[in-house]
């Protein structure tokens, strides 16, 4: 009686710690999986500020030349050169 007290015990522990560990190592599968996407998502925003920071570093550069003053001149001030005519549409 004592000897299948003692097996069962045994088996019964074994079988506990069978789930616990099957139940820790689902938790860390999913954290690591969070993890993973966390990482994914941060590279993500990373490569896009790093063309960012590259577009701007090439408007910087652009910044000095006489196209790219006459185009901001004509697109955000509305200005334009003397004697050019401008016509403006005022149909729909």
């Amino acid at each position: 009686m004592k000897l299948n007290m003692k097996k069962l015990l045994k088996k019964v522990a074994i079988i506990t710690f069978m789930f616990y560990f099957s139940v820790t190592v689902y938790k860390q599968q999913k954290e690591l999986n969070s993890y993973r996407q966390s990482i994914s998502t941060v590279e993500e925003q990373i490569k896009e500020q790093t063309e960012y920071k590259e577009s701007l570093i090439s408007e910087k550069e652009n910044s000095t030349s006489l196209e790219y003053i006459e185009e901001i001149a004509r697109t955000k001030l509305n200005m334009y050169m003397p004697n050019e005519k401008v016509y403006i549409d005022v149909g729909n």
